[in-house]
C-alpha cells in the first residue's frame, strides 16, 4: 500500500502544477466550490483534498477516455466560505474558468443558494455533501451524500428500536437547512416509533452559549441528546454540559465528522455516535490504499467529505464514460444508468430525484478514535 500511496501522491502533485497551467483541449475540468475558510472551512478543504486524490489516482491510471479522446482531469476550485451570499461569485469564478461540470457546493445552504444558476446553465452539477433536499430539486443535480430525512429517520430508528431510548432532547440550528431539516425528520419518526421527544432546543447559526438549552434538558427525564449539526455546534455543546455535570449520551449527524479536531478534551465527546457513510479505520483495500495516499500528500486522515468528494470525481468518470460524451446533457441522462464502487458506498447508484443510493451507517467515537458501530 506505501508503494501505492507514493504513486498516487507523485501524481498528485503533477496534476495540482498541471491545474495550474493553461489548460488543453483534451482538459475536463471540474468546477469545485466550498468553504476553505471560515467556520465551515474543515468541510471544504476535506472536499477538496478527497477530489485531488481521485484526479490524480484517475490521471495516473491513463485518464478518462470518452470516444476517441482522452481527458485529463483538473479541479478548479472557489471558496465559498460557506455561504449563500457568495456562493454565486464562486460559481461564476470556476464556470469563468471552464467548468465542464460542477462539485459543490459543499454545504446545504450554499448548494441551494446555486441550484437555480446551474439550472439555467444546464451544467451537471453534483454535491459532496449537499444533504438538504433543495439541493437536487433539479434535473441537473445530484448528490452523493445521504439526505437531511435519510439521516434523521435512519438515527431515529437507531435510537428508539436499537438503543432502547424512549425519552430524546433534541438540540438543532433553525436557521440551517442543514439541522432543522434533519430535526423534522428525526422527531416525526421518533413519535412514529412510540418514542418521546421530551425537549427541542433550538439555537441560532454562530452562537456559543448553549447553557439556556442544556439546563432545559436537564430539567427533563430526557435518557439521550440528539444534535443534528455541525462539528463546531457539537464542540460547544458537548463541552458545556460537562460543565453542567451532565453526562447523558450524545448522539449526531453527519456534520458531526471532524469534531476530534476541534475538541480540547476528546473525553467530552467519548462514546457519541453520529451517521457517517466513511469510516478511515475500516479494513478495506480500497479504503486503506485511499486512506493511505490522503495521509502522505496532506499529513491528515480523511473523512467522510473528504471521501464523499473521491466517490463524486469518480461520479464524473462514470457519467463520463456512460454517455460517450462531455456535454452536460448527455451526461445528465447518463446518471441514473451508472453505478459507481466508491469509498461510500459499494455500489452508489442513482434515483430519478438524483439522490445517491447507498446505506446510513453510523460511526462512534472510541479511545479518541472514529470507528464503525458494529
Amino acid at each position: 500500500m506505501k508503494r501505492t500511496a507514493k504513486v498516487i501522491s507523485m501524481a498528485l502533485a503533477a496534476t495540482m502544477v498541471f491545474s495550474t497551467s493553461a489548460m488543453a483541449a483534451e482538459t475536463f475540468i471540474i468546477g469545485g466550490i466550498g468553504p476553505t475558510t471560515g467556520a465551515a472551512a474543515s468541510y471544504g478543504t476535506s472536499v477538496k483534498q478527497g477530489a485531488e486524490i481521485a484526479i490524480a489516482e484517475i490521471n495516473g491510471a491513463g485518464g478518462v477516455t470518452v470516444g476517441d479522446t482522452t481527458y485529463e482531469l483538473a479541479l478548479e476550485w472557489a471558496d465559498d466560505e460557506a455561504s449563500e451570499d457568495k456562493a454565486p461569485q464562486a460559481y461564476n469564478t470556476v464556470m469563468d474558468a471552464g467548468a465542464n461540470a460542477i462539485m459543490g457546493c459543499v454545504t446545504s445552504g450554499a448548494c441551494i443558494a446555486i441550484t437555480s444558476q446551474t439550472y439555467q446553465d444546464g451544467i451537471l452539477q453534483i454535491t459532496p455533501s449537499g444533504s438538504a433536499e433543495g439541493c437536487i430539486e433539479n434535473d441537473n443535480a445530484f448528490r452523493i451524500c445521504f439526505s437531511d430525512p435519510e439521516q434523521g429517520v435512519a438515527m431515529a430508528d437507531y435510537m428508539v428500536e436499537t438503543m432502547g431510548i424512549s425519552k430524546i432532547a433534541v438540540i438543532y440550528n433553525v436557521a440551517d437547512e442543514y439541522s432543522s431539516g434533519i430535526q423534522e425528520a428525526f422527531e416525526a419518526e421518533v413519535a412514529a416509533k412510540g418514542g418521546e421527544i421530551v425537549a427541542s432546543e433550538a439555537f441560532q447559526t454562530n452562537d456559543v452559549d448553549f447553557n439556556a438549552q442544556l439546563t432545559s434538558i436537564k430539567n427533563t427525564d430526557a435518557e439521550a441528546i440528539y444534535v443534528p449539526a455541525y462539528y463546531q455546534d457539537a464542540t460547544y455543546i458537548t463541552k458545556q454540559a460537562g460543565e453542567l455535570g451532565m453526562s447523558l449520551p450524545f448522539y449526531g449527524s453527519d456534520g458531526w465528522d471532524g469534531v476530534l479536531g476541534t475538541v480540547t478534551d476528546a473525553s467530552t465527546v467519548e462514546g457519541v455516535i453520529f451517521t457517517s457513510p466513511f469510516c478511515a479505520s475500516v479494513e478495506d483495500e480500497k479504503v486503506v490504499a485511499f486512506v493511505s495516499a490522503y495521509e502522505e500528500a496532506y499529513g491528515a486522515t480523511p473523512d467522510q467529505f473528504a471521501a464523499d468528494a473521491y466517490d463524486c470525481v469518480y461520479t464524473f468518470k462514470a457519467a463520463m464514460e456512460q454517455a460517450g460524451s462531455i456535454e452536460s446533457e448527455d451526461m445528465i441522462a447518463a446518471m441514473p444508468e451508472i453505478s459507481v464502487s466508491g469509498q461510500t458506498g459499494d455500489p452508489i447508484t442513482f434515483d430519478a430525484a438524483g439522490a445517491a443510493v447507498k446505506d446510513v451507517k453510523f460511526v462512534t467515537i472510541k479511545d479518541g478514535a472514529y470507528t464503525f458501530v458494529e
